[in-house]
């Protein structure tokens, strides 16, 4: 039973484990991408104006503003693309074998638990069907020992 309960244990801080790590590529994957909107809200604000005004002194407004635009929308690319890249699966993966380790042998426990329980009611059933025969065994050689005692006196 000890070693059901430390397995029970086992597998419990592992999965606290794993989903900590979770929360926590989680948090950094957020903090990363509020400060990217932060600072490339303020910096594109200013790289929009510079770039738009220096764009349409060489070429027409709408043009310059769509090459403005194009360089935003890959630079959000290139933000998100970097904020996915945090991946929790590689760190949690040594966590995640010894839990699968502990249900493997918790599995095992269970097992053997529930065959010692089976032949105990199957001991009882035969006791009840026939309780002379059950005792007959032990008695048998009770009686064998205490004859092969008075023999050798």
């Amino acid at each position: 039973m000890n070693r059901i309960t430390r397995n029970i244990s086992i597998v419990l801080r592992s999965e606290r484990l794993i989903a900590q790590r979770h929360l926590a590529v989680l948090r950094r994957q957020t903090g990363l991408m509020a400060a990217a909107g932060i600072a490339g809200g303020v910096g594109l604000i200013m790289l929009n104006a510079s770039a738009y005004l220096a764009l349409s002194q060489s070429m027409s407004q709408p043009v310059a503003a769509l090459i403005v635009a194009l360089v935003n929308l890959g630079l959000a690319a290139l933000l998100i693309s970097l904020a996915g890249k945090s991946n929790a699966d590689a760190e949690t993966a040594p966590v995640a074998e010894v839990r699968d380790m502990a249900l493997e042998d918790l599995e095992a426990e269970l097992r053997v638990a529930a065959t010692e329980a089976k032949e105990a009611t199957d001991a009882l059933k035969k006791m009840a069907h026939d309780p002379l025969g059950a005792l007959a065994p032990g008695l048998a050689g009770t009686v064998v020992k205490a004859v092969m005692k008075n023999m050798k006196s």
